[in-house]
Formats: structure tokens, sequence, C-alpha cells
């Protein structure tokens, strides 16, 4: 009998496999990174040939590392960097352009065009989401209109579209030897195509971006057997069985299937879920509105959603571009070295602000500079700004759900930072709880793609999974806490307003 569930994560900045025992817990793990392609200021591309070169290898190395063989694996599932778009050529298989990433900010004039009927929410009450360069349309529209020939290839037939879960899937099952097709509801919402109560493509806003029906992959749930790994590959004839974009895929293996849960993830961004079960909550406080799972043929769950942009990003950019740290772990000490962040605060709007203001004129900044600041500040107000977004999104949430949030689940590679889990807590007022195995989002897509199959049984027992591995409570005074709140919301201000016709 098949003893383990293999989860693809095929994440911003890199893609990895990971194997999962029937507890939920680890078995090996493969991982490689990819090119961040910088073609031009405010453009980031993935070359996606290179993210399927990579993903077969983090499988064989997974497996390796675990001495497994293809029948040791029940099913596969696969995770996504969401709103990535990848435009490919089905008889040959070639990309036609490369991977549009989710951070890419080159489509602003065509929102402008299409918000000039209806205004940014244009399709909002419908998709759940606003007119912005974040989501896979306009992406679509961009290459459709700049990539020579690409209309014309796409009108005959020949062109297909996918985020990155639908890329890999395709690969996996045969790819022009018959690959499959196909996304979940999940990445399905974050389009702008798909209409949240039929959850089918809208043909009306398809037409309105001049994206031709036949591009888009059919929409299947989040745990159901799409088809099975082709015969050429080292997984072949295991079914892949689920699929998840990687915030909900987190939310999934934080076991927060209810209404009224929620969890935070800290990776290249930051990303809130709050589960608002099978109701579709439409949001009053700049939140997405978007498919939480869908399991089988049981009713989908909706969540409202804050999508930051920039958190782990921002440590990136403070080793690779400025040189302050070597390795990202160093911010901790470096930030430990000052007692405060002695006034500075950075807002990292690198491409632009999402939730809650969905500001795409806003640019970073870094505020409240002195003589007395130093690197220790910086590092410090690098952190602190991940806990302010945080906290913005989670006053949102509260607003729009009119039930306020007693915890917080987190989860993602900062997690493991004690001081910003400790300012998380302080900024909020509410308690920060890390789980035991905090590789949430590769084990939601290992959840989903074996309940398909039947290695696990139900919902009670991933929850039976779930263990708490740390709390922190918050400790900061509540003036002190709403004094640093004004203090961000100030330098919020700041950055925007900044991008106009000769500043990119």
């Amino acid at each position: 009998m098949s003893q383990y569930v293999i989860a693809i994560d095929q994440g911003t900045t890199s893609s990895r496999a990971i194997v999962f025992d029937h507890s939920g817990n680890i078995v090996s793990s493969g991982q490689m990174e990819h090119e961040q392609i910088f073609p031009q200021a405010g453009w980031v591309e993935h070359n996606p040939v290179e993210i399927w070169d990579n993903t077969r290898e983090v499988i064989g190395s997974a497996l390796s590392k675990a001495n497994l063989t293809r029948h040791d694996i029940a099913a596969v599932g696969i995770t996504n960097q969401r709103e990535t778009t990848v435009v490919w050529d089905k008889n040959t298989g070639e990309p036609i352009y490369n991977a549009i990433v989710w951070q890419d900010t080159r489509t602003q004039p065509i929102v402008d065009e299409l918000a000039q009927d209806g205004g940014p929410e244009r399709f909002k009450q419908k998709v759940g989401l606003p007119l912005a360069t974040y989501f896979s349309g306009t992406k679509i529209k961009w290459i459709l209109d700049n990539v020579e020939g690409a209309r014309a290839k796409a009108e005959a037939g020949d062109l297909i579209f996918g985020n990155t879960d639908c890329w890999v899937l395709w690969n996996l099952t045969g790819g022009v030897d018959g690959g499959v097709h196909a996304t979940d509801v999940t990445n399905a919402s974050r389009t702008m195509f798909m209409d949240l109560d039929t959850l089918q493509w809208d043909q009306d806003i398809l037409d309105t971006f001049g994206v031709p029906a036949s591009m888009m992959p059919a929409i299947k749930s989040s745990s159901e057997v799409y088809g099975t790994v082709h015969t050429s590959q080292l997984l072949r004839e295991v079914p892949v069985a689920g699929i998840l974009g990687d915030q909900q895929a987190a939310t999934f293996g934080q076991a927060a299937f209810q209404a009224g849960e929620a969890k935070n993830t800290y990776g290249t961004g930051c990303f809130l879920i709050f589960n608002t079960g099978e109701e579709i909550v439409h949001s009053k406080n700049g939140l997405l509105t978007t498919l939480g799972y869908k399991l089988g043929d049981a009713k989908p769950h909706y969540a409202l959603e804050g999508s930051i942009a920039v958190t782990g990003s921002l440590i990136q950019w403070l080793r690779d571009n400025l040189g302050l740290i070597s390795s990202a772990p160093e911010v901790e000490t470096l930030a430990a070295g000052v007692e405060d962040n002695g006034g500075v605060y950075i807002v990292p709007a690198f491409s632009g602000l999402f939730a809650p203001y969905w500001r795409a004129d806003a640019r970073g900044a870094i505020v409240g500079l002195t003589r007395f600041a130093n690197k220790g500040h910086i590092a410090r107000a690098a952190l602190e700004a991940t806990a302010f977004q945080t906290r913005e999104v989670l006053d949102a949430v509260n607003a729009d759900s009119g039930v306020p949030l007693t915890e917080l689940k987190v989860d993602g590679g900062m997690v493991a930072n004690e001081a910003l889990m400790q300012f998380q807590a302080d900024i909020l007022g509410v308690p920060v709880v890390r789980p035991k195995v905090v590789e949430t989002t590769a084990l939601g897509a290992a959840y989903a793609a074996g309940l398909a199959v039947g290695f696990w049984k139900d919902l009670g027992e991933l929850s039976s999974n779930w263990g708490e591995d740390k709390r922190w409570e918050p400790q900061l005074p509540a003036e002190e806490q709403e004094r640093q709140m004004r203090l961000w919301k100030k330098a919020v201000t700041k950055s925007m307003d900044w991008v106009d016709e000769d500043v990119k």
C-alpha cells in the first residue's frame, strides 16, 4: 500500500517537492530556486521551461532522499504562485513568452483603459476582484497584444493559458502527448474571468479583455483526480488529485476549514485569508473575495483575502540590492541590536500598494530618517513593515466580517523570526500561533490530493493532525500600539501619488 503523498509547491522564488506521511509530517523534500528576471522597472518574469525542469528535478530529489519510488506515493498535489501567467503553444509545448509574475506592474495602462468604463471595481461584484495589475487577466491580454503573431495563433485555437499550477499539471500528465489542461477553482478565481456564483468562465468579461475562451483551462474542484502522471515521468501512473493556489493551500494545511477561521502566510508577500464558509462576502474595506476550496462535488467554500505584495522580498532586497545583510536570518540579529525602530518606517510599495489601499501610484519609501538612524533601525523597520501591513489587513477583515478575530494562525518562512512574531502579536493585540508543521502550503496541497484518493478519509482526520508549536501573547500597551499605527499610516501616505506620467 502507498504510504505517502507528494506535494509540488511551485512558488515565486523556487520549486519544491515535499513528501508527507499520514500524520502530515515531512518525510523528505527537494528544492531549487529559479531565476528572477527583471527586464525593466516594474517588470518581473520567470522562465516556464526552467520551472518545469526544476519541478522534475525536485521530485527526483525528494524521492531519492527518502529512498522511495512511485509505488510508495498515493497521489500528487500541486500548489503554486497564483496569478503568474503562462501562455504556450499546445502543439509544441513551447511558451510564447516568459511567465509574467504576479508582482509585475506593466499592465497598468490596460487597467486604466478598462477602468474608464465602470471604474476599478467594474467586474468586482461578479469576480470578487478589483481591476489591478496583480491578476492574470491583464497579463494574458498584454501577451496577446505585444507578442508578434500571438493573437492570430490564439484565435486559431493554438495557444493555451494557465497559471503555474496548470503549466505543471499539463506537463506532468503528458504535455503535447495528452496533457490535461485544467485548473482548480482557487486559481481560476484569480484570473478576473471566473464568475464566483457559477464557477465558470464569464464570456462577457473574456470578450471585454479580448481573450479567446479556447485558451482557458477546464475549471475543476480542488480535490479530484485530474489525470495520472505520464509514463515518461518518475511518478508515472500516480494520480494527480489536488490543486490549490498557494494561499488557499496554506489555509487548508492550517486546517482552517470552517467559517470564521483565518491564517496569515509570511512569504515573498503576505496573505491573510479569512474563511467565510459557503457565503460569498463582498468586501467594503479593500479585501478580495476569493475561493477558499472546493472538495469534489461538495459546495465551494469562499474567503476574504488581504494581499500584501512585499514582505519577505523586502528582506531579500536588503540582502541583494543594498548588501545590508548577507543572509536573510541576519536581519533578526541586526534588528535585535537596537531597542526600537528609532522613528524609522519602511513602506515597501515596490509594486504599488495592495490591500487595503490598491494604489498603483505608490512606490517604496523610507521615512523618519535622522542622523541617529543606523542599519539596525533599518532592519527593524523592515521587519515591522510586515507586521504593520498585516494589522491593516486584519482591521479590514474585522470590519467586513463583523466578527473580530481572536487569534491568528501563521505560517511561511518568516515565522521562524521570533522578534517579528512577537511584534506581530503586539501590534495586533491578539495571540499569534505557529503550528508544528510550518510548510502548510505544500501540506494543504497534499491534503487535497490525499482526500481525493482516500488516503485521508475526511476533514476531521486532517484537523487532528494540526498541532501548536508556539504562541506569542501581545505585550505592548494599547496606547503605544495605537501610536505606532498612527505613525505607520502617516508613513504610508508618503508613498502615495509618486507615479505620474514621467515617473515609472
